[in-house]
């Protein structure tokens, strides 16, 4: 089972690089999954210009496109990091999304999101977004309220403690997210032969 970390985020000083970390340390410890980062900084797209992907599937633009979508393909499941701006998600992000579709289809997406409110505004339109991939969005997030973000900002880049609280709520996520990556792919390869 092979879940991909995507740290959506690519602004210069970016927390995400601390909540990856952290995901990503949970996650590999469980010792059950694959885990792998993806991080939209080393898929640099000009902005999305092409016919609509939903309908030439893995037909890619250029390069940097397929190498995203390949990468995209490997995942059996998602946790989709977001940083809330302005009360939505990066751009970065919904331009990677728009690039791609089939790639993403019929697994499942977790979210963990920062900001004022957690990032609950950002996730919540990831939601429908991730509706709309034919995906499996999940029901429980992580959401990292500013006194959890400001801690984490204060400590030293290699020290996690100011996350020990949301520990519980990425354990629920992460095993929310194996059940269903577990039965998601056992149905796409169900469906392979039809």
């Amino acid at each position: 089972m092979r879940i991909l970390v995507v740290n959506s985020t690519t602004r210069e000083g970016r927390f995400s690089e601390r909540v990856a970390a952290w995901v990503l340390d949970h996650l590999t410890a469980r010792g059950d999954i694959e885990v792998e980062l993806v991080d939209l900084r080393d898929f640099p797209l000009a902005f999305f210009d092409g016919p609509p992907p939903a309908r030439t599937p893995r037909e890619y633009a250029n390069d940097t496109v397929a190498r995203l979508g390949r990468t995209l393909d490997r995942a059996d499941g998602f946790v989709l990091l977001t940083a809330e701006y302005n009360h939505g998600y990066p751009a970065v992000l919904k331009n990677a999304l728009d690039w791609t579709f089939v790639e993403w289809r019929r697994k499942p997406i977790a979210f963990v999101g920062w900001g004022n409110v957690g990032g609950a505004r950002a996730i919540e339109q990831l939601r429908q977004v991730a509706v709309e991939f034919e995906m499996a969005p999940l029901r429980h997030g992580v959401h990292v309220l500013p006194e959890v973000l400001v801690a984490a900002r204060q400590a030293d880049a290699a020290d996690s403690t100011a996350f020990s609280p949301l520990e519980p709520r990425l354990k629920l996520l992460a095993d929310d997210l194996i059940w269903w990556a577990t039965a998601l792919a056992a149905a796409r390869r169900a469906g392979e032969g039809q």
